[in-house]
């Protein structure tokens, strides 16, 4: 082959290179806006406080899910009954470990509230999964009981500022949260 010719073959080469990489599209990530209390209250069907009793994972559908029982404290939106389960993503199953990013997980005695949908399946899951989930946490020494957002931890964007921030839920007392979350369902969490 002649030197020209390997020229020609380069320079298409090049050319080629240069087109492809000229006409992809960068990729796009996912960027969630977390849900505002109201915003939580009006997509769920319950509202409650809620306690882990435990949890079992299998194969169902070609995936891994994890379905979590709990005793219903207090029925705070909706009617419940005494005991729920709730269905979401990821577990193991044997020697296999599926994880989902933000799919909350619970060992028994965690003390929760939650916020409910059912899913196409007709099971239960949580509303924006860590958004939805509000841990309790029991101060040993005073008793005093606090709440926090699964979430308040991630950064989440802010279109009007175009910034990330956290801006989560955390150790917020639990009345003072009871507080807001009863007016949240007054206003159109029903």
């Amino acid at each position: 082959m002649s030197i020209a010719r390997k020229l020609v073959q380069k320079r298409r080469c090049v050319l080629f290179l240069i087109f492809t990489v000229s006409s992809v599209t960068p990729a796009n990530g996912t960027t969630l806006a977390r849900m505002t209390l109201g915003q939580l209250a009006a997509a769920a069907q319950i509202v409650a406080r809620v306690r882990c009793t435990g949890s079992t994972s299998r194969r169902d559908g070609g995936s891994i899910w994890t379905f979590t029982d709990f005793a219903v404290v207090e029925a705070i939106k909706g009617m419940p009954g005494p005991r729920i389960t709730i269905r979401l993503p990821g577990g193991r199953d044997g020697h296999l470990l599926e994880t989902v990013e933000g799919a909350p997980r619970f060992a028994p005695g965690d003390d929760a509230i939650l916020f409910l949908e059912r899913t196409r399946a007709g099971d239960w899951s949580i509303s924006d999964w860590a958004a939805g989930t509000f841990r309790i946490e029991r101060d040993a020494r005073t008793a005093r009981e606090t709440i926090t957002q699964d979430s308040s931890g991630g950064g989440v964007f802010d279109p009007a500022t175009r910034t990330f921030r956290n801006d989560g839920i955390a150790k917020m007392p639990l009345a003072e949260f009871r507080a807001k979350l009863d007016a949240a369902i007054a206003e159109g969490g029903r």
